[in-house]
């Protein structure tokens, strides 16, 4: 669980108002108020090196680049996450019904999740996340 500079645990019960202050506007809109960046703009959709990608609000991790592939729909795109990193909800919003992705320590907003569209990963399911949502941290 990550915390700020002065200790302050970053979860599920950080108040607003401190995310406000240590998110961009850009990462409070998505992460804080489940926006979406404009498809191919994030500059994590065609990356490919090797490490893991952690939430940017709370820095817990949430996928290993060995799930990541390329599916050309405009945003990172990964077949599975770590064990416990991301929560599903349902999400009715602008007419239609898809699965909400968010991290399961912050809450933050990551994108949605498909599943059944027919890439050969091993889930056969594509997490689709904003690359504002997540953070790259190389491998060691």
């Amino acid at each position: 669980m990550a915390t700020t500079e002065g200790d302050q645990k970053l979860d599920k019960s950080t108040p607003e108002g401190a995310w406000k202050k240590l998110l961009s506007a850009q990462e409070y809109h998505i992460l804080r108020e489940k926006g979406t960046e404009p498809a191919g703009s994030g500059q994590y959709n065609k990356f490919y090196e090797q490490g893991t990608y952690v939430c940017a609000g709370c820095g817990t991790p949430l996928y290993e680049s060995e799930t990541k592939f390329n599916s050309g729909c405009g945003w990172p795109a990964y077949y599975d996450n770590l064990p416990g990193a991301v929560e599903r909800h349902e999400d009715r919003a602008y007419g239609m019904i898809r699965t909400e992705i968010t991290c399961a320590n912050c809450g933050g907003h990551l994108g949605h999740v498909f599943k059944g569209e027919g890439f050969p990963t091993p889930t056969n399911e594509r997490h689709c996340v904003n690359s504002v949502s997540v953070k790259f941290k190389p491998k060691e």
